[in-house]
């Protein structure tokens, strides 16, 4: 089975402090939600861009794309 990878982007020089903040109420949606999803993270790509993730089966992709509303998405390699 693929998976996916959720990808919220913020952008600005507190982008990785909002990253970080939007990772907490991933997690506790994932925990209200009782969601079997193990792979979740931040990621700074510069000073101005990071952004916040979790990794999805495919299968599971469209309720959580729909109740979660993140700003792309991307097949996850796993690295």
């Amino acid at each position: 089975m693929r998976k996916l990878k959720l990808i919220w982007d913020f952008r600005g020089p507190t982008s990785s402090k909002t990253a970080e903040h939007h990772l907490i109420h991933l997690k506790e949606y994932i925990e209200r939600e009782a969601l079997d999803i193990e792979i979740t993270g931040v990621e700074t790509l510069s000073d101005m861009h990071s952004l916040a993730y979790i990794v999805v089966d495919e299968a599971e992709m469209k309720p959580l794309r729909d109740a979660l509303k993140p700003h792309r998405g991307q097949v996850y390699s796993g690295a």
